[in-house]
């Protein structure tokens, strides 16, 4: 990992960011962050996201789980 990967990974990304890294909508992450699927921390009135936590959890499986409708 060089070290412009290392700092970019470190750096804590906001709902945009992390949308767009997805690839999904802003409403999706705020509505999985409020529930506490996805890692995320609130940082006043903002959330805000570590790209290492967001990666390993899609990784794990997790995302997909996120996504499916309560109850299923």
């Amino acid at each position: 990992m060089t070290k412009h990967e290392s700092e970019s990974k470190s750096r804590w990304l906001s709902v945009d960011d992390i949308a767009q890294h997805l690839g999904v909508s802003k409403e999706t992450i705020y509505r999985w962050a409020e529930k506490g699927k996805i890692p995320s921390h609130k940082v006043g009135r903002q959330w805000k996201f570590n790209l290492q936590q967001v990666d390993e959890w899609v990784f794990s499986g997790k995302a997909d789980e996120a996504g499916r409708p309560e109850g299923v």
